[in-house]
């Protein structure tokens, strides 16, 4: 299911020149070459960047893939613009194929067409996201297990304490 869903109960009239997520996402869609999970796999052993754009809270609860470079979605125009001094060192050009990965699918489309925007041509996402890549059998490290203070208490057990 996408992070959003269309409401047409108590919905504003929208204005004219606007468009709705779903128009937008099928816009962004219909541009890209999108990947299933061993087409991406099969391009970043390649050499495609395979860019993870998910929260670090994100990659925690679910897990990575081993050799993705995580770039949050927040900063990833910027990070892949050639012509932006805060460019990451792999940004060197246009033509840098670059696969984008987010939870479900949905957020790495909008991301891929953005990076189509600024001329990344071979820009594309993920169908099914990270959740489609782990199903596949694909490599993937975590989830990390909730961190556990090193000052709590042993766990209780019946019986008598030795000392």
């Amino acid at each position: 299911m996408p992070p959003t869903q269309t409401r047409t109960d108590s919905c504003p009239a929208a204005p004219a020149d606007s468009r709705g997520i779903d128009e937008i996402l099928a816009d962004a869609r219909a541009r890209l070459r999108r990947l299933d999970p061993e087409q991406a796999h099969l391009a970043y052993r390649s050499g495609a960047l395979l860019v993870d754009i998910r929260p670090a809270g994100q990659r925690a609860a679910h897990g990575t893939v081993p050799g993705s470079l995580a770039v949050e979605r927040n900063v990833l125009e910027w990070r892949f613009d050639p012509r932006c001094p805060a460019r990451l060192p792999q940004a060197v050009g246009y033509d840098l194929p670059v696969v984008i990965l987010c939870q479900e699918g949905y957020t790495s489309s909008l991301a891929a067409a953005a990076l189509q925007d600024l001329g990344l041509h071979r820009a594309t996402d993920v169908v099914g996201g990270f959740a489609a890549w782990r199903i596949a059998g694909l490599p993937t490290l975590g989830p990390t297990p909730p961190h556990r203070p090193s000052s709590a208490a042993p766990p209780v057990t019946a019986g008598r304490a030795h000392r």
